[in-house]
């Protein structure tokens, strides 16, 4: 999975925590004009812009002293949106009965980009349903993970009436 470096998720997710947001996932994406350092928060009430300049804010002022990344970068903050990615098992777990897109470093059953409901998740393996068929996707066998937004649109309502 696409998480970054253990020494940075170390630094950053107790800020984070102490902030009182979840702490969804780190993304890394070294460059040496341009890399891309991108946090996820959420909370149970959902995230606004003055979270994330608030936690902004505070991370810069850990990053500048602390000085964990070598070269230029982006400091990137936000909400995990509708189609959250994922980085840890149980965040998986979270989402049992959810559909989500997974592209794996190699082929499973002739696919490197699988789209299923998550039927269980057991021993680092996520159990997915495609149609008929029950696919078992190693953790470690994944690049990139993201959940399927669910729209409820119904047609021809306005105003909920």
């Amino acid at each position: 999975m696409k998480q970054a470096p253990e020494h940075l998720v170390k630094l950053i997710e107790p800020t984070v925590k102490g902030l009182g947001y979840e702490c969804v996932g780190i993304e890394f994406n070294p460059h040496p004009q341009h890399g891309l350092l991108k946090i996820y928060i959420d909370t149970e009430n959902g995230i606004v812009l003055e979270d994330c300049t608030k936690v902004s804010h505070q991370l810069s002022g850990l990053l500048d002293v602390e000085d964990p990344i070598s070269g230029n970068y982006q400091l990137e903050v936000s909400s995990p949106g509708a189609d959250r990615p994922f980085f840890k098992m149980s965040q998986f777990e979270q989402f049992i009965g959810s559909v989500v897109t997974v592209n794996l470093f190699r082929p499973i059953n002739k696919q490197r980009k699988i789209t299923g409901l998550i039927d269980s998740v057991e021993d680092n393996i996520v159990y997915l349903q495609q149609a008929n068929q029950l696919s078992e996707i190693p953790f470690q066998a994944m690049s990139k993970a993201r959940l399927v937004p669910e729209f409820d649109i119904k047609k021809g309502r306005q105003n909920g009436k």
